[in-house]
């Protein structure tokens, strides 16, 4: 696993992830639930989802630090301030905001089951190895945030 660290852009795994809950949707009907409302909720959360996400980049433009994934190295500032004052990852919370407003969307229990082994994906591929750099380049700084601020939320 150590050789994919840094290798695949998130929004690639995210994109993964939703097209493997589409295909579950497909091979499974019989797991599926029509319900009403569900377009206005998966659009709602899919909107809050993208907020999320974007309120990280801007902060992250605000500091003029880089938004590569792949390159945390580069990181020329540690963002605390804003949505960061909440979470550590708000960009990949807002993705995994909208793999939930997808599954929503989906109405299937099959596709909504591989929600939850996105975070677990992420954290090994992503943020861990994230989290390894910028301990290393920020030191107590970093401590002192990752102690204060959860992960995820």
């Amino acid at each position: 696993m150590r050789a994919l660290e840094h290798r695949i852009p998130p929004p690639v795994i995210d994109l993964t992830f939703a097209l493997a809950m589409w295909g579950v949707a497909r091979l499974l009907p019989g797991l599926s639930a029509d319900w009403p409302g569900r377009t206005p909720a998966s659009i709602a959360l899919a909107l809050a989802g993208g907020l999320v996400a974007l309120a990280g980049l801007v902060a992250f433009r605000r500091h003029r630090t880089t938004v590569n994934p792949l390159k945390p190295a580069s990181a020329s500032a540690l963002v605390s301030t804003g949505v960061y004052a909440f979470t550590r990852n708000p960009m990949y919370l807002g993705m995994l905001v909208v793999l939930v407003a997808w599954a929503v969307y989906l109405s299937n229990l099959g596709a909504a089951a591989l929600v939850p082994l996105f975070v677990p994906c992420l954290n090994r591929l992503q943020i861990l190895p994230e989290e390894r750099v910028l301990r290393a380049k920020f030191g107590a700084a970093f401590d002192a945030y990752a102690a204060r601020v959860r992960r995820w939320i």
